[in-house]
């Protein structure tokens, strides 16, 4: 299967990664790939630049956003929550159309320092405004509410005995993002419903980074007991 990535930090990558050792064929898109290209220092995180990571990772190609957009038969959205919707729309319309749109944002507001708040909760929710946006793309909520690695490998964690949230109108979207989630190793995976069920899973974030700020590790899950 074709997958177009939007985002180039590590949760794009790590994904990016874990699909093509499924033997997915991987597009990533940035908003200008020569500049992306051109970084030489390591992120924010100390993790190496782009275009050192692509050299070990020849498998995946680079692309725009509406080139990675286009490659993908799904999207998945992994850019930050705030510059999503516009990310998006260079990604172009058309190119969304139709197509399951995995959404992996936040909706997190740095703008008064740390610990960042929620830009939108309660009565609305990233995901639905990009699904508002995008009416004709079939928008999938999920895997947002745990560290990059653990998305693609929850094994690394009581053995994977932990749960992801699956939140979308359409059913055969969320079953074909479903069967991706099992590729991955999840076996614990709820559907709660339609995407106004994001502001829920989309408001776990907070305690999410209280919860990191105490344990001092981002190796950890919710696991519903029931």
């Amino acid at each position: 299967m074709r997958f177009g990535i939007l985002g180039t930090g590590v949760v794009g990558k790590t994904i990016a990664v874990s699909l093509a050792g499924l033997e997915h064929e991987v597009m990533v898109g940035t908003r200008d790939p020569q500049e992306t290209l051109s970084r030489t220092e390591p992120d924010q995180y100390g993790n190496p630049p782009f275009s050192a990571w692509q050299q070990e990772h020849p498998e995946v190609q680079l692309g725009t956003f509406g080139e990675a957009t286009a490659h993908g038969e799904m999207v998945l959205n992994a850019t930050a929550g705030a510059v999503s919707l516009e990310a998006l729309e260079l990604a172009g319309e058309d190119n969304l159309t139709g197509k399951v749109l995995l959404d992996i944002s936040n909706p997190l507001d740095f703008s008064k320092g740390m610990p960042p708040t929620l830009s939108v909760s309660n009565t609305d929710s990233l995901g639905e405004q990009i699904q508002r946006r995008f009416p004709e793309a079939k928008v999938v909520k999920t895997l947002h509410t745990m560290n990059a690695y653990l998305m693609v490998d929850p094994t690394q964690l009581a053995g994977g005995d932990h749960t992801v949230f699956v939140c979308g109108d359409a059913p055969e979207a969320k079953a074909k993002v479903t069967e991706l989630l099992q590729s991955f190793g999840w076996t614990d995976i709820i559907d709660l419903g339609d995407i106004t069920t994001a502001r829920g899973t989309e408001m776990l974030l907070p305690i999410w980074v209280r919860l990191f700020g105490v344990l001092q590790k981002p190796i950890f899950n919710f696991q519903i007991v029931r």
